[in-house]
């Protein structure tokens, strides 16, 4: 049985703007305040928002704008809970470490050198708050000869788990968590090891894994043939697979402990902005963005909630017919506008932890905006979340604001100037547009900045009505704020239901519920995956990077039906897919995490 703790519907109140829950002051405390020598709290919430807005504005001067107009915009922005940065930014705008990406890739060449060097620049990133990236395709198979040695390699996974243990004495200032995404391509020889890695429940433990499949290995597999396994020293065949003999064992692992997701790297290199300076291999540890090698990300949510016109969660569902009947797309407008500017200043202000990542981030300027609220908004609007109008309306809402953000970058590039890289990009061509970024979008899932914010987490639905969650060792109690306020409008309200609610995490089996709400509050193991899957796809199709989105499978959920998911992830144009079954997770282990913001 879960409990209500004392307190937990109420809200505290900063000043005019920001009301925060009891919640998120316990997040921002462990995570995100300044602490002195000897850890204790010295910084408020406001001052946290102050600090913030006050780093990335100064950057205003490198373009001889007045830095202070644009710190109240974005205080403003922060402290009314509408916008959020990516977490190493909360935690390290305006101190000395100052590095405020989330993401980053870093290549691994077959060398003793470059395995090496890469996981000291690894460390340094992990220590200041961001996660990584890698692709170890490139490494010699197991048992393939050493010239210099005369011995045999140990291959990618062995390295994988030194990258493992390394990662685990790092603890990036007890302030988060070190993230890794670990992929290897479907035609490495060594592909059925890294497959079952994570069936050890000991191994890889900070690590999320991927196998990148290309569109001939998809096909292959529809059609029940075998592939090639090409040694990427020699270049050469090394054998021979049967196509769906290696899908299945991705399936059955997937299904087994939520590990390996897929990437579809064919199609992330079609939508590649920049080709010239070569092909993606990699994304970061939840997925959501693919990048080069050395690469990094700056990323931020909006908090789309706040955006719902009228009265919120009437006694009758909404009548919004579009966007526009029912979300404020004029503040919604300005405040694209504002994020953008907030995160291209964001790159000029961070002190990067190498110069080749600097480079990169400059000469191609990624942002990321994406979304948090989003289950939250529908909920508002009375719109079920597996709908064919909820569906219309992701469509339209993504749609809006990557034209918004990219309208706001071509804005910026008429002052600041087009990202170094243009020449040679997909925008260098008649009548493409001329943005200061490479990319403007991508949907991150927002795991404790949504906490803080006080939403649904990225565009994932509900995942129960009442849990609990941990962040840090800290113990949170999660209870909806809507559905017992639609209870007391819609009459049903009672101190047992709340109990049995409160008890279970849903509405499924309670009875006096009225139909059109037990649909409207259903969680995320009440949905079917194909709802997941079209959900991920609507917002894909204008998202410029990628979109994070975890497939929530009940455990009765068989192997046939993740074979399904991830066939129908890949017929739907996604970029990457991840499952989890619900009851997996082992102890000790961390299936997969979802907490990168």
């Amino acid at each position: 049985m879960l409990h209500r703790p004392a307190g937990i519907s109420l809200c505290i109140l900063y000043n005019d703007n920001m009301r925060l829950t009891p919640n998120a002051l316990k997040v921002l405390r462990a995570r995100y305040l300044l602490k002195d020598g000897h850890g204790a709290v010295i910084e408020t919430p406001e001052e946290l928002f102050r600090r913030v807005a006050s780093s990335i504005a100064s950057a205003e001067k490198l373009y001889g704008e007045d830095p202070i107009i644009w710190q109240d915009k974005f205080y403003s922005l922060l402290s009314n809970l509408k916008f959020l940065p990516n977490s190493p930014t909360l935690m390290n705008a305006g101190k000395d470490i100052g590095q405020l990406a989330a993401c980053f890739v870093l290549p691994v060449d077959d060398s003793m050198t470059s395995i090496f060097d890469t996981l000291k620049n690894a460390a340094l990133i992990l220590q200041s708050g961001g996660g990584t990236g890698f692709s170890f395709s490139r490494l010699r198979p197991r048992t393939d000869v050493v010239r210099s040695t005369g011995g045999v390699a140990s291959g990618p996974v062995s390295f994988m788990k030194i990258y493992n243990t390394a990662t685990e004495v790092i603890k990036q200032g007890g302030a988060r968590r070190g993230a890794n995404m670990g992929i290897l391509r479907i035609d490495h020889p060594d592909i059925l090891d890294f497959i079952r890695i994570k069936r050890n429940e000991k191994e890889l433990t900070n690590f999320n894994i991927s196998v990148t499949v290309t569109d001939a290995f998809m096909n292959a597999v529809k059609t029940d043939s075998e592939y090639d396994l090409i040694n990427p020293r020699s270049k050469t065949v090394s054998g021979r697979l049967r196509a769906r003999t290696v899908f299945d064992e991705i399936v059955a692992s997937a299904w087994e402990t939520g590990d390996p997701g897929l990437v579809f790297i064919d199609r992330i290199n079609q939508y590649n902005p920049t080709p010239q300076l070569g092909n993606m291999e990699s994304t970061n540890p939840c997925g959501e963005q693919p990048l080069l090698s050395y690469e990094a990300c700056i990323l931020g949510s909006l908090n789309l909630s706040k955006y719902v016109t009228g009265l919120p969660i009437a006694s009758q569902p909404s009548t919004a017919r579009t966007l526009r009947e029912g979300i404020d797309l004029v503040t919604l407008s300005q405040d694209i506008k504002t994020a953008v500017r907030f995160l291209d200043n964001a790159i000029d202000v961070n002190r990067y932890p190498l110069p080749a990542i600097e480079a990169m981030h400059k000469g191609n300027r990624k942002i990321g905006l994406g979304v948090m609220g989003w289950a939250d908004m529908l909920i508002l609007l009375g719109i079920p979340y597996n709908s064919k109008r909820a569906y219309e309306f992701a469509q339209e809402m993504m749609k809006f604001i990557r034209d918004t953000s990219r309208s706001a970058s071509v804005e910026l590039a008429e002052s600041r100037g087009v990202f170094p890289n243009f020449m040679g990009s997909v925008f260098d061509a008649p009548g493409m547009p001329h943005p200061r970024n490479a990319t403007t979008t991508t949907i991150a899932p927002t795991g404790t900045l949504s906490i803080i914010a006080d939403c649904s987490s990225g565009i994932e639905p509900l995942f129960a009505l009442a849990y609990r969650r941990f962040i840090l060792d800290t113990e949170l109690t999660e209870i909806n704020k809507y559905f017992f306020r639609v209870a007391k409008e819609r009459g049903f309200y009672s101190e047992e239901l709340e109990e049995r609610i409160i008890g279970q995490g849903n509405v499924k089996g309670i009875k006096g519920i009225p139909a059109d709400i037990k649909r409207l509050f259903r969680t995320a193991l009440e949905i079917p995956p194909e709802d997941h899957i079209e959900m991920q796809a609507v917002f894909q199709e204008y998202t410029d990077n990628a979109v994070s989105k975890t497939i929530n499978l009940p455990h009765k959920t068989r192997k046939e039906d993740v074979y399904h998911a991830f066939m129908l992830a890949y017929e739907k144009g996604l970029k990457g897919i991840t499952v989890f079954r619900y009851g997996t997770a082992k102890r000790g282990t961390l299936v997969r995490f979802t907490e990168s913001d």
